[in-house]
């Protein structure tokens, strides 16, 4: 078995900014990319989920920050708690525009929070051997999604169909920031998971399932708001076929290549920062309107 990867040298430099962003979503059309419902609520999928998540993730984090012992990775640790506290609260601004719209995006929303706070939240009477090991458990699984957040922070960071399909620029603009954070901060949660326990089983076990959950919530999602959508009238069911033409498109990323960076997070040599590019990212976050803005 090789060993784990060493992190480049520009993994060690970055230190990790909440940028306290702000959108105007008054101008948002219900279906933000022209013209292409279902690669519009495909990507709307996000906002149903990552509210609820991210908020997860940070509560799972703030437990952890006792069981740090490196200094470095308690920084990063803090840094991606502040940066995932923000995505959360962005997200929530477009679902909360939905509704506005006539789309009311509660009923799966709720269903979301029941799965982060009732099955994977806090559990009672544990004794602190059992706590610490559900801990470790729920960060291999925030790991393991973090692999996805970041593979999606790198396709859209490289989607020039979005921009060909004339997409809203401010929801361009959230999704880019977001993702370029997630490529930033790629590789905190995977480097807390080893650093708490280092074990390939861990890993394997995170991501056997986390990724399946994740792939059928995503699915209920898509068949959710395209249902929910005032506009459709119930018109257009998903299919496989029609994701991949909208993927062809380049809307949305293509299923086998998703599948690809899926198994490469099995290899025992993995690490995230094979995934992406920490300049990239930092480059966007340079020019991002609303990054940008909050800066000043």
């Amino acid at each position: 078995m090789s060993r784990p990867a060493v992190p480049p040298a520009v993994h060690d430099a970055l230190v990790l900014e909440p940028r306290d962003v702000q959108f105007d979503w008054a101008a948002l059309p219900l279906h933000w990319i022209p013209d292409e419902p279902m690669a519009t609520h495909t990507i709307n999928v996000l906002h149903l989920l990552l509210p609820e998540g991210e908020r997860w993730f940070v509560e799972v984090f703030k437990d952890a920050l006792p069981l740090i012992t490196d200094d470095q990775l308690r920084e990063e640790v803090l840094g991606f708690i502040g940066q995932e506290a923000i995505h959360a609260e962005a997200h929530q601004e477009v679902l909360d525009h939905l509704l506005g719209q006539g789309l009311d995006p509660r009923p799966y929303v709720r269903q979301v929070s029941w799965l982060f706070q009732r099955i994977l939240g806090p559990r009672a009477g544990q004794s602190p051997l059992q706590q610490r090991e559900y801990l470790i458990e729920r960060v291999a699984f925030v790991a393991a999604i973090e692999h996805f957040t970041a593979f999606l922070g790198n396709w859209v960071l490289n989607s020039p169909g979005l921009d060909r399909a004339k997409a809203d620029p401010t929801m361009l603009d959230l999704l880019r920031w977001h993702g370029a954070e997630e490529v930033e901060h790629r590789s905190v949660a995977y480097d807390l998971m080893v650093h708490l326990d280092p074990g390939y089983l861990r890993r394997l076990r995170g991501m056997a399932i986390s990724g399946p959950t994740l792939v059928h919530l995503w699915i209920r999602g898509v068949r959710f708001l395209l249902a929910a959508d005032p506009s459709l009238r119930g018109s257009i069911r998903p299919t496989w076929r029609e994701a991949q033409r909208i993927a062809r498109r380049g809307l949305l990323p293509e299923p086998a290549r998703a599948l690809r960076s899926a198994l490469r997070y099995f290899r025992p040599s993995y690490h995230p920062t094979q995934e992406g590019s920490s300049s990239q990212a930092l480059a966007y976050l340079a020019t991002s309107p609303a990054a940008r803005a909050a800066a000043h």
